[in-house]
């Protein structure tokens, strides 16, 4: 997602390159000639298809189209309705490496889950578990050490500051 900021791009480097991201899953079959319904973790049928291989390899589409409810994909060697119901709940996933290059200051949300949250003092904050947008841009949600959570804007005032290591809270956005 853009952020207009001067900040670098998240750097790409040993198993953060290598990470599975998830582009799609299964969500069940479709007829009976082994199609498969998808959930689309991206933001087109386009996106998918920049991809050949997915899971280190293991999984390839033969096909993929936009169904009346959603989009459908034909997987190389599944062949019909039992053979796709098994793949009900599998991840298509890609390295992260396989992912385009952003610009400075975008990001994957993916690549901000997991990052700790610190205040602008230095202050331990918890640690961001979720990246929400309902509508009006990203949100931050952020899970204190004492398990509750709070949500901040993905913005300049309340996120001055974030990398590959952590993420700088302004601590008026932090109550």
């Amino acid at each position: 997602m853009p952020r207009p900021s001067p900040l670098p791009t998240l750097s790409l480097e040993g198993e953060r390159a290598m990470r599975a991201i998830p582009l799609a899953v299964i969500t069940g079959a479709h007829g009976v000639a082994g199609e498969v319904r998808l959930k689309l973790f991206t933001d087109s049928l386009e996106s998918l298809r920049a991809h050949t291989a997915f899971n280190d390899g293991t999984l390839a589409l033969k096909a993929l189209r936009q169904g009346p409810n959603g989009p459908l994909a034909r997987i190389d060697g599944v062949n019909d309705r039992t053979a796709a119901e098994k793949m009900r709940g599998t991840e298509l996933t890609v390295p992260r490496s396989a992912l385009p290059v952003l610009e400075p200051g975008e990001y994957y949300h993916f690549d901000l889950i997991g990052l700790p949250a610190v205040s602008t003092e230095g202050a331990a904050l918890g640690v961001c578990v979720a990246v929400e947008n309902f509508g009006a841009g990203d949100v931050l949600e952020i899970e204190r050490p004492d398990t509750k959570r709070f949500m901040v804007p993905m913005n300049d005032r309340a996120v001055p500051e974030w990398d590959a290591d952590r993420i700088v809270i302004d601590a008026a956005f932090a109550a």
